[in-house]
């Protein structure tokens, strides 16, 4: 059992043989030729049974990636146990280690995002989509401060312009030598202007391309209410490329965190909010429930006074449908044309000897 601990400039590994015995511990680099390495290291150690590798969605993925051409079955290990943590401390080492034994013991079952189609293409784009939003959020902050501090014959000739109004205006700004504060103001405004307008139509251009992935990939939900392009693309995208690694629909429902908790005890039976989980399709299945309440979409509101009759309140009430519309948007997702290879078999719960060379 090989356990990893990945970082963006180093991989720190560490090997465990079937009765728990440490083998070995190396670091190697992350490029192409170090991560061959690494697989060499592993393969001279004997045979291979599993790889546990953390951060595979980021800093793991190259690895991830040669393990799957070359074969070998890859889990994806979540951070250590916090507790643990703080009884036996904290290293790259350590991590390693954790992550080797996470394998061995069988408590992982994890299957890595393969984000080799659709579904990272959409989270590709959002995450620039969302760079613009975020620049152009802040680019029209700076224009109105500036108007707070600008001139008052031109404070007064911009104040009260809503967000269009404001960037035309700023555009049509004519402006001098930049000899005066008045001057200087001027031409940072337009400045601003024009960089915001190149802000609005690079968004844009995202989400046309965004809007035409989800369309080809998943047009049956996006024909529901309450999805949009950008709200299936987050679901999308927590599903990823291989939704076949999605063993039931209560697996999706957990990735999402609207599987509530059960926390019994004694005599006490009950759950307690999932905290847990994707909050990004968390989120995106929140705003479809809001858009279907509003709307008055008769299934929801049945479903919704029912649970309110039970004694729950409006807030609970949400909760329950959002883990509702989970088991709708799962059996359309199980579907997708999306890139699916053969599921691995869970990793054994006991212990199996293997020839030794």
């Amino acid at each position: 059992m090989i356990g990893v601990d990945t970082h963006k400039h180093v991989h720190v590994a560490a090997a465990r043989d079937l009765l728990g015995r440490r083998l070995d511990q190396a670091s190697f680099g992350t490029d192409a030729a170090s991560l061959r390495e690494l697989l060499a290291w592993a393969e001279e150690l004997g045979p291979i049974r599993a790889f546990g590798i953390e951060c595979t969605g980021s800093f793991g993925r190259g690895l991830v990636q040669l393990l799957r051409d070359t074969g070998y079955t890859v889990w994806e290990i979540n951070q250590p146990n916090k507790a643990a943590r703080r009884r036996r401390g904290k290293n790259d080492w350590v991590d390693a280690d954790a992550a080797a034994m996470a394998v061995l013991s069988g408590t992982v079952d994890i299957v890595p995002k393969t984000a080799d189609g659709t579904a990272e293409m959409i989270r590709t784009l959002q995450v620039a989509r969302r760079g613009a939003v975020k620049a152009s959020t802040d680019c029209m902050n700076t224009i109105k401060s500036l108007v707070v501090t600008a001139p008052t014959e031109l404070r007064d000739e911009l104040a009260g312009l809503g967000p269009k109004g404001l960037i035309d205006a700023c555009l049509n700004l004519d402006f001098g030598p930049l000899n005066s504060p008045g001057a200087a103001t001027e031409f940072a405004l337009r400045r601003l202007a024009v960089r915001y307008q190149a802000l609005q139509a690079e968004m844009a251009a995202f989400t046309e391309e965004i809007t035409a992935l989800v369309q080809q990939t998943a047009p049956d939900l996006l024909d529901r209410l309450g999805f949009g392009p950008e709200t299936l693309g987050a679901l999308l995208v927590a599903v990823g490329d291989n939704p076949g690694r999605l063993r039931s629909e209560g697996a999706f429902a957990n990735l999402c965190g609207v599987a509530p908790i059960e926390a019994s005890s004694g005599k006490t039976s009950r759950h307690r909010l999932n905290r847990g989980g994707d909050r990004s399709a968390n989120a995106a299945l929140h705003r479809v429930i809001l858009v279907r309440i509003g709307q008055k979409h008769p299934p929801t509101m049945a479903y919704f006074h029912r649970r309110i009759a039970e004694g729950k309140s409006k807030r609970e009430a949400i909760r329950c449908l959002k883990r509702y519309l989970a088991r709708e948007v799962y059996q359309v997702l199980k579907t997708l044309p999306l890139t699916a290879p053969p599921l691995p078999e869970p990793p054994a719960r006991h212990l199996t000897l293997l020839p030794t060379r």
